[in-house]
Protein backbone atom coordinates (compact mmCIF):
# COMPACT_ATOMS: atom_id res chain seq x y z
CA UNK A 1 0.00 0.00 0.00
CA UNK A 2 1.32 3.49 -1.13
CA UNK A 3 0.25 6.10 1.21
CA UNK A 4 0.34 9.57 1.77
CA UNK A 5 0.31 11.71 4.69
CA UNK A 6 -0.88 15.00 5.18
CA UNK A 7 0.36 17.04 8.56
CA UNK A 8 -0.76 20.46 9.25
CA UNK A 9 0.20 23.07 11.71
CA UNK A 10 -1.46 26.80 11.94
CA UNK A 11 1.64 29.02 12.97
CA UNK A 12 4.98 29.06 12.01
CA UNK A 13 5.81 28.65 15.68
CA UNK A 14 4.16 25.29 15.63
CA UNK A 15 6.04 22.06 14.92
CA UNK A 16 4.65 19.95 12.15
CA UNK A 17 7.23 17.31 13.16
CA UNK A 18 5.33 16.11 16.61
CA UNK A 19 2.81 14.53 13.98
CA UNK A 20 5.10 12.66 11.49
CA UNK A 21 6.85 11.17 13.52
CA UNK A 22 3.93 9.54 15.24
CA UNK A 23 2.33 9.37 11.64
CA UNK A 24 5.64 7.24 10.08
CA UNK A 25 6.10 4.97 13.14
CA UNK A 26 2.03 4.42 12.10
CA UNK A 27 2.96 3.44 8.24
CA UNK A 28 5.96 1.28 9.25
CA UNK A 29 3.46 -0.81 12.14
CA UNK A 30 1.20 -1.10 9.55
CA UNK A 31 3.87 -2.25 6.50
CA UNK A 32 2.47 0.53 4.22
CA UNK A 33 5.14 2.42 1.92
CA UNK A 34 5.06 6.25 1.74
CA UNK A 35 4.81 7.99 -1.30
CA UNK A 36 5.11 11.53 0.33
CA UNK A 37 4.18 14.00 2.72
CA UNK A 38 2.42 16.74 2.33
CA UNK A 39 2.94 19.82 4.87
CA UNK A 40 1.12 23.04 5.41
CA UNK A 41 2.06 25.60 7.70
CA UNK A 42 -1.43 27.58 7.31
CA UNK A 43 -5.41 27.71 9.20
CA UNK A 44 -7.36 24.60 8.48
CA UNK A 45 -10.11 26.96 7.39
CA UNK A 46 -8.06 28.39 4.92
CA UNK A 47 -9.13 26.31 1.29
CA UNK A 48 -5.88 27.90 -0.91
CA UNK A 49 -3.25 25.89 1.48
CA UNK A 50 -0.76 24.40 -1.73
CA UNK A 51 -0.18 21.05 -0.25
CA UNK A 52 -3.49 20.50 0.38
CA UNK A 53 -4.33 21.55 -3.16
CA UNK A 54 -1.56 19.43 -4.81
CA UNK A 55 -2.76 16.61 -2.75
CA UNK A 56 -5.80 16.79 -4.36
CA UNK A 57 -4.61 16.84 -7.65
CA UNK A 58 -2.25 13.74 -7.15
CA UNK A 59 -5.53 11.41 -6.09
CA UNK A 60 -6.65 11.93 -9.76
CA UNK A 61 -3.22 10.65 -10.95
CA UNK A 62 -3.97 7.41 -8.48
CA UNK A 63 -0.46 7.97 -6.76
CA UNK A 64 -1.48 6.79 -3.82
CA UNK A 65 -3.88 4.02 -1.94
CA UNK A 66 -4.70 6.04 1.35
CA UNK A 67 -4.24 8.75 2.94
CA UNK A 68 -3.27 9.55 6.62
CA UNK A 69 -4.02 12.55 8.58
CA UNK A 70 -3.03 13.33 12.41
CA UNK A 71 -6.54 13.92 12.97
CA UNK A 72 -9.90 15.54 11.22
CA UNK A 73 -8.96 19.26 12.67
CA UNK A 74 -5.02 18.78 10.71
CA UNK A 75 -7.04 18.04 7.45
CA UNK A 76 -9.64 20.85 7.56
CA UNK A 77 -11.01 23.29 9.74
CA UNK A 78 -13.95 24.60 7.09
CA UNK A 79 -16.63 22.90 8.49
CA UNK A 80 -18.52 19.80 7.93
CA UNK A 81 -19.83 20.63 4.24
CA UNK A 82 -16.75 21.31 2.82
CA UNK A 83 -14.55 18.59 5.03
CA UNK A 84 -17.34 15.95 3.40
CA UNK A 85 -16.82 16.92 0.26
CA UNK A 86 -12.92 16.62 0.45
CA UNK A 87 -13.49 13.11 2.16
CA UNK A 88 -15.90 12.00 -0.48
CA UNK A 89 -13.60 13.02 -3.21
CA UNK A 90 -10.84 10.79 -2.07
CA UNK A 91 -13.39 8.09 -1.77
CA UNK A 92 -14.60 8.55 -5.35
CA UNK A 93 -11.10 8.55 -6.77
CA UNK A 94 -10.48 4.93 -4.86
CA UNK A 95 -8.11 6.54 -1.88
CA UNK A 96 -8.94 5.38 1.61
CA UNK A 97 -8.33 8.26 4.44
CA UNK A 98 -7.53 7.60 8.24
CA UNK A 99 -7.57 9.99 11.35
CA UNK A 100 -4.75 8.54 13.40
CA UNK A 101 -5.45 10.09 16.68
CA UNK A 102 -9.56 9.09 15.95
CA UNK A 103 -9.15 5.44 14.32
CA UNK A 104 -13.28 5.52 14.12
CA UNK A 105 -12.77 8.11 11.35
CA UNK A 106 -11.46 6.21 8.44
CA UNK A 107 -12.82 4.75 5.50
CA UNK A 108 -10.44 1.64 5.37
CA UNK A 109 -12.22 -0.50 8.52
CA UNK A 110 -16.04 -2.23 8.67
CA UNK A 111 -17.37 0.96 9.91
CA UNK A 112 -16.85 3.04 6.55
CA UNK A 113 -20.31 3.29 5.18
CA UNK A 114 -21.54 4.14 8.78
CA UNK A 115 -19.18 6.88 9.12
CA UNK A 116 -19.89 8.74 5.96
CA UNK A 117 -23.95 8.25 6.73
CA UNK A 118 -23.01 10.48 9.57
CA UNK A 119 -20.69 12.63 7.58
CA UNK A 120 -23.30 13.24 5.12
CA UNK A 121 -26.36 13.94 7.81
CA UNK A 122 -24.10 16.68 9.71
CA UNK A 123 -23.44 18.34 6.33
CA UNK A 124 -26.89 18.03 5.83
CA UNK A 125 -27.62 19.71 9.43
CA UNK A 126 -24.58 22.15 8.35
CA UNK A 127 -27.00 22.97 5.33
CA UNK A 128 -30.20 23.40 7.11
CA UNK A 129 -28.19 25.72 9.98
CA UNK A 130 -26.91 27.55 7.47
CA UNK A 131 -30.10 28.88 5.45
CA UNK A 132 -31.74 29.06 9.16
CA UNK A 133 -28.92 31.77 10.16
CA UNK A 134 -29.02 33.33 6.45
CA UNK A 135 -33.19 33.74 6.93
CA UNK A 136 -32.73 35.27 10.37
CA UNK A 137 -30.05 37.82 9.01
CA UNK A 138 -32.46 38.90 6.47
CA UNK A 139 -35.19 39.33 8.99
CA UNK A 140 -33.14 41.40 11.01
CA UNK A 141 -31.75 43.66 7.93
CA UNK A 142 -35.73 43.93 7.21
CA UNK A 143 -36.72 44.80 11.18
CA UNK A 144 -33.54 47.60 10.87
CA UNK A 145 -35.35 49.02 8.06
CA UNK A 146 -32.95 46.95 4.89
CA UNK A 147 -34.62 47.34 1.86
CA UNK A 148 -33.51 44.17 0.26
CA UNK A 149 -34.01 42.69 -3.72
CA UNK A 150 -33.68 44.67 -6.60
CA UNK A 151 -34.35 48.78 -6.65
CA UNK A 152 -38.11 49.56 -7.22
CA UNK A 153 -37.72 50.93 -10.50
CA UNK A 154 -36.02 47.68 -12.10
CA UNK A 155 -38.39 45.09 -10.91
CA UNK A 156 -40.60 45.71 -14.03
CA UNK A 157 -39.04 44.12 -17.26
CA UNK A 158 -40.08 46.44 -19.51
CA UNK A 159 -39.16 49.47 -17.56
CA UNK A 160 -35.51 47.35 -17.22
CA UNK A 161 -35.06 47.02 -21.07
CA UNK A 162 -35.76 50.69 -21.35
CA UNK A 163 -33.55 52.19 -18.47
CA UNK A 164 -30.38 50.10 -19.74
CA UNK A 165 -31.38 49.96 -23.68
CA UNK A 166 -28.51 51.60 -25.29
CA UNK A 167 -28.79 52.45 -29.22
CA UNK A 168 -26.08 49.52 -31.37
CA UNK A 169 -22.89 51.91 -32.42
CA UNK A 170 -22.57 53.63 -35.86
CA UNK A 171 -19.26 52.22 -37.52
CA UNK A 172 -18.26 55.66 -40.26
Amino acid sequence: MKIAIYARVSTADQEVENQLIQLREYCERQSWDIYREYIDVASGADNGREQFKQLFLEIKQKRFDILLFWSLSRFSRSGVLFTLNKLNELTQFGVNWHSYTEPYLSSIGPFKDSIISIFATLAEQERIQLSERTKAGLLRARANGKVLGRPAGLRDKKKRKRKYWKKPCQVF
